[in-house]
């Protein structure tokens, strides 16, 4: 057994490594490091308070321009660019008005809805986008959120769900939140993504096949299919299961080669366009007497929304429902809503920077305030919609130009061909909607997880089958948390390493931790330390902390554990390598105890000589 070195000793010893003393035997750096433990090691308190305050020159031109990026590109804007923004915005206005009609479907809406929700956030991320490909609109996910609460109580739920996530994610974008998306994984986002879609499209198939029924969450859609599939209508499943064959035949254009390049992508952009276009002209030939042989989706009111405020109050079958009342039937979607919608439309940003950085800050600001806006215009809750992104992007798009043409084409839609898309059938803006979910199911994915890091599969499976089962709220919310549980646990289980290094006649155990320590890897520490040096008949324990960049008040007070627990081996701790502020945050806590144990700049052939003259001094 080693020695034991009393107390007495340690404070009276003159060259010993735990004497404060000791600084004139050592190594400039480590005489440096006793001088600053003499010095005032105090914390100060965190500056939280600026979060909160405007920087100075926060009515500087380059903050302006940073903030509204329009007057960046503007002034620069070539007419070349001109031809080039308005045929990708007349591509993206032809796809989001068959998509704008399902998606109000989807969201337990009437169609004209959906083209509320198309216009305004086209115009708003004109003069607040920072990415020209990106375009805001309805997405599948968001309206397959809203419907839970808007499919029994109505339109005015999904404009104040558009309202108050558009001041949620505001208010997110000024403060600098936006980091708190860095929270949800890659393996829970991609869960998330495809349960949505096969959510969505599981929604569609009674439409698919003309069955009744309202349901779009996955085990009613199928339970609902199931119970009616005698009623299953012959000429509505052709032409919807049809369309679902032709749309991803034409997908395959964009792949020609030679003469048929141009006219093959631009075929395969407008598909969504082509099909509803064609089905409508089918329907309506085939009418006789006003009966159609398929389900239609009937009359869409014509003209442009009203301008007023999102309604505060509701009356919803004789019964009124106050703000408050509003709030607490919206639930954990307040939250939900602005989150996915900020990291589809950051995901979809980085998606097509190509290497560019992203003014995240900027994108959570403009899609703030296209929610705010489009509030005023009966609008549901909008985002970056990845396809209509995609399609603007191959078709050339400049600036976010593009999105007045997308934007103005709505509106002539709303204006003029509203009386048209009474003979749209429903079968085909199902096929639409099913034939997009075909490609947000990733499972590539989780092919590259599984190939990267197998354990990742299971947030990935948890967030999947929870958001199908239970919703995609609560999916989210059990997968992000089963996530955290792995990254608390690896913070909870550092790997330490350790080895017997014998220099000149002292045997030393020097432990070493491989990362940053906290409260939750505390006892683990302490556990292996105290473990290994049982194991091994030492005299000296070196704690090495040179990966250590970090410890909390837990850690400090569970090192002191530690001296204290090696005190009753007869062994003596040495702190070895851990950086000033580490030794810092320790020294506030005991300073007496920890000041003459930590040592820097020294190798170990000083510790262990330093270590034998105390030996000498003790006898």
């Amino acid at each position: 057994m080693a020695p034991n070195l009393p107390d007495s000793v340690l404070s009276v010893a003159v060259d010993g490594p735990f004497s404060r003393n000791s600084i004139s035997h050592q190594s400039k750096p480590s005489a440096r490091k006793n001088e600053d433990a003499e010095d005032d090691y105090s914390e100060e308190l965190p500056q939280l308070g600026e979060l909160f305050k405007f920087r100075n020159g926060c009515c500087s031109t380059k903050l302006i321009k940073k903030r509204l990026p329009i007057l960046t590109w503007l002034p620069n804007y070539n007419r070349q660019y001109l031809v080039e923004d308005i045929v990708a915005g007349l591509t993206v206005g032809l796809t989001v008005i068959p998509q704008g009609i399902a998606y109000a479907v989807v969201a337990g809406l009437e169609p004209q809805y959906g083209l509320y929700s198309a216009f305004m956030g086209c115009f708003v991320y004109f003069v607040f986008g920072s990415c020209k490909d990106i375009t805001i609109g309805p997405t599948a996910i968001m309206s397959l959120m809203v419907q839970i609460h808007v499919a029994n109580l109505g339109p005015p739920f999904a404009m104040l769900s558009a309202f108050l996530a558009g001041c949620i994610i505001l208010i997110l974008g000024l403060l600098n939140l936006g980091f708190l998306v860095q929270f949800i994984s890659m393996p829970v986002t991609a869960g998330f993504t495809s349960a949505a879609a096969i959510t969505i499209a599981s929604g569609q198939v009674k439409s698919l096949l003309g069955l009744p029924g309202k349901s779009n969450e996955f085990l009613d859609s199928w339970e609902n299919v199931i119970h009616n599939i005698h009623q299953t209508k012959l000429w509505d499943s052709l032409l919807g299961i049809g369309t679902i064959v032709v749309l991803l035949l034409m997908m395959q254009l964009k792949n020609l080669e030679g003469s048929w390049k141009t006219f093959g992508k631009y075929i395969s952009l407008s598909r969504n366009a082509i099909v509803v276009i064609g089905g409508t002209v089918l329907a309506y030939c085939l009418s006789t007497d006003g009966v159609a042989p398929f389900q239609l989706t009937g009359n869409v009111t014509s003209g442009l929304p009203p301008v007023q405020l999102p309604p505060f109050s509701a009356v919803v079958h004789n019964q009124t429902y106050s703000f408050t009342d509003m709030v607490s039937e919206l639930g954990t979607s307040v939250i939900a809503l602005p989150l996915i919608a900020i990291l589809e439309s950051i995901a979809i940003a980085k998606a097509f920077s190509k290497g560019k950085s992203i003014d995240a800050t900027q994108e959570m600001i403009a899609l703030g305030l296209c929610n705010i806006v489009g509030s005023f215009f009966s609008s549901m809750p909008v985002t970056g919609s990845f396809t209509r992104s995609a399609v603007n992007n191959s078709s050339g798009v400049r600036t976010p130009a593009g999105g007045i043409t997308t934007g103005i084409i709505v509106l002539l839609a709303l204006g003029l061909l509203a009386g048209t898309f009474f003979y749209i059938p429903k079968t085909v803006l199902a096929a639409v909607i099913i034939a997009a979910m075909f490609f947000m199911v990733e499972f590539h994915a989780a092919a590259e997880i599984w190939r990267t890091k197998k354990i990742d599969i299971i947030p990935f499976f948890v967030t999947l089958i929870t958001c199908l089962l239970l919703g995609l709220e609560y999916g989210m919310v059990i997968g992000i948390g089963v996530n955290m549980c792995f990254v608390l646990y690896q913070t909870s289980r550092p790997t330490i390493r350790h080895y017997i290094e014998r220099v000149g006649n002292v045997d030393m155990l020097v432990v070493v931790p491989d990362q940053s320590l906290v409260y939750s890897s505390a006892e683990y520490l302490k556990a292996r330390v105290v473990k290994l040096s049982q194991q091994n008949p030492v005299e000296l324990v070196v704690i090495d902390g040179y990966a250590v960049n970090y410890i909390d008040s837990t850690v400090a007070k569970i090192l002191a554990g530690i001296i204290e627990d090696l005190k009753i081996q007869e062994r003596p701790v040495v702190f070895w390598n851990w950086q000033r502020a580490v030794q810092h945050t320790a020294f506030r806590l005991d300073a007496e105890l920890f000041v003459p144990r930590f040592k820097s700049g020294s190798s170990l052939d000083e510790i262990a000589k330093c270590w034998s003259l105390d030996n000498r001094i003790e006898a």
